[in-house]
This record gives C-alpha cells, sequence and structure tokens, in this order.
C-alpha cells in the first residue's frame, strides 16, 4: 500500500488532471471561440456581419446600414468552409484537441492508479504522469496557437461572413474578440502544470529520503560507530 503522502499528493495531482479532462471537454463541446464583427462595403449600403462560433458551428447575423436586422441564423463551420487551408486547420485544432483530451485522461488513470497503489514498472510511475501532463499541455499550447493564426492568416471569420451574408460586397474592416472557450484553454495548461508540480515534490521528497537511509552512517554518533 502506498503511504500516506504519496496518497494525499497523487490525489491532488489526479484532481487536477480530471479537472483538465473536464475542461477539454468543455472547450470542444463549448461554441464561443471566437465573436467577430465584419464590415462589408458595397454600392448600395454597408452590411455589418456579427459572428459567433467555435470548431463545429456558430450564428450570425446582419446589420445593415439603414438598422434593418436579419434574423439571426445556425450554420455549421465544416460546410461553410471553401478554403482547402482554413478547413483542414480547423480539422487540424480539433484532432489535436481530442489528441489531447485523451493525453489527459491517460494521466488521470496514472495519477489515480498511484494514489491507491505501488506499481512495478517505471513508467506507470511519475515518469507516466509527467510524460502524459507534458504532452497535453503542449498539445493545448498548439491549438491556441493555431486558432489564432487560422483568423488572422486564412481569414476564417470573413469567409464565414461571406457565407451567411445576403450579398457579395467587399470586406472594408474586422473586430475579434476571443471568448471563453478559448481562453479556457490557457487554464488546461496551468492545470497541467500544477500536475507536474505536484508530482515533482512529490519525487524529489521521495529521493531525498532514499538518499538518506542509504548512508545512515554519516548521520550516526561517533560511539556508535566506534561500538
Amino acid at each position: 500500500m502506498p503511504s500516506r503522502q504519496k496518497t494525499g499528493m497523487f490525489t491532488s495531482a489526479f484532481l487536477t488532471c480530471a479537472c483538465s479532462f473536464v475542461m477539454i471537454c468543455v472547450v470542444l463541446a463549448t461554441q464561443h471561440w471566437m465573436s467577430s464583427r465584419i464590415r462589408f462595403s458595397g454600392t448600395e449600403s454597408n452590411v455589418t456581419v456579427s459572428l459567433t462560433y467555435g470548431l463545429f458551428s456558430g450564428t450570425c447575423e446582419q446589420l445593415f446600414e439603414a438598422g434593418l436586422q436579419v434574423t439571426e441564423e445556425n450554420f455549421q463551420v465544416a460546410e461553410h468552409l471553401s478554403s482547402t487551408t482554413a478547413k483542414s486547420t480547423n480539422i487540424a485544432i480539433i484532432v489535436i484537441l481530442v489528441l489531447s483530451l485523451l493525453s489527459s485522461l491517460l494521466s488521470s488513470g496514472f495519477t489515480c492508479t498511484n494514489a491507491v497503489s505501488n506499481p512495478y514498472q517505471t513508467f506507470l510511475g511519475p515518469i507516466g504522469v509527467y510524460t502524459w501532463n507534458a504532452l497535453c499541455g503542449i498539445l493545448t499550447l498548439i491549438a491556441m496557437i493555431l486558432f489564432p493564426v487560422n483568423i488572422e492568416v486564412n481569414s476564417l471569420s470573413v469567409e464565414l461572413a461571406r457565407v451567411c451574408s445576403s450579398s457579395l460586397q467587399t470586406h472594408s474592416s474586422s473586430a475579434h474578440t476571443y471568448g471563453y472557450s478559448y481562453w479556457i484553454m490557457l487554464l488546461i495548461i496551468f492545470l497541467n502544470i500544477g500536475s507536474i508540480i505536484i508530482i515533482y515534490f512529490y519525487d524529489h521528497a521521495r529521493y531525498s529520503k532514499k538518499k538518506e537511509q542509504e548512508r545512515p552512517i554519516e548521520n550516526a554518533p561517533k560511539d556508535v560507530i566506534l561500538f
């Protein structure tokens, strides 16, 4: 059976890993990654398209210069993307987050196993926890980088707005606001770092204790050594 210290430390790490798993599910399930206002100018009138969307779906509405507001519409991101680059990047982000989800699940399993038992395999111990947490954090960071690239470089919001707009006009300006679904990924990275720090403190304490046990004679009194 594991010691109380090990059980407590790995239980704490398990909770952070479980929270990370739940947060990744929230990121994939919610559609508040981006809110954009795309302005189009034409010969007859100007149109502003308001978008709120995520990786899978979103909503849009048109606001004409005269004050007429078109009814809000729902759309599927994949179906409305004609650009191969934008679509491929969006799919890549989804795949990366799914891999991050699996890494978080494995990390949760490893920490739970160590909280209730002493695995014989080295990889099932702290090394495995370090590996899966680091992989989860790195994959999440990559997703955080790719999404703004898709917005700024591949003009994802503009392309989606053109599909929602009733008329083809010239794009004049854009304003983007990242939603909570996007910023939750930052919390996921911090949770993974927290898990690594917790296990590092446990591993460091165990190593120090092991070193003390290997050299008991150095700390023994002189009369005991002479005896």
